[in-house]
């Protein structure tokens, strides 16, 4: 079993930035694909990034691409991502997901683990 916990959310103002964690235990040892991924009130849960286990691939929605950065530490069993430029349109739940995997995924669908969440404010 794997536990992801998120840390780094809070109230920020119109370009801002956070950074915010997502810290892995439990079956550490092997390979896992993490994403973030964030659900704003009252709309469905959506991908913002991910990156595979090497950390040499990444990938991004349109919407953060150029203001989000995803980055990974496996020897702390950590992933970041850097948020800069945030927006109030950017306020959401952030969610953290992993799947054991060498390869990069997308969709809510593929990951089999998630954490509780951390809210990320931006005022205007």
């Amino acid at each position: 079993q794997v536990q992801l916990v998120e840390s780094g959310g809070g109230l920020v103002q119109a370009g801002g930035s956070l950074r915010l964690s997502c810290a892995r235990s439990g079956r550490t040892t092997n390979s896992y694909a993490m994403g973030w991924f964030r659900q704003a009130p009252g709309k469905e849960r959506e991908f913002v990034a991910a990156i595979n286990w090497s950390g040499g691939s990444t990938y991004y929605a349109d919407s953060v691409k150029g203001r989000f950065s995803i980055s990974g530490d496996n020897a702390k069993n950590t992933v970041y991502l850097q948020m800069n430029s945030l927006k109030p349109e950017d306020t959401a739940v952030y969610y953290c997901a992993a799947k054991r995997s060498s390869f990069l995924f997308t969709s809510i669908g593929q990951y089999d683990y998630w954490g509780q969440g951390t809210q990320v404010t931006v005022s205007s």
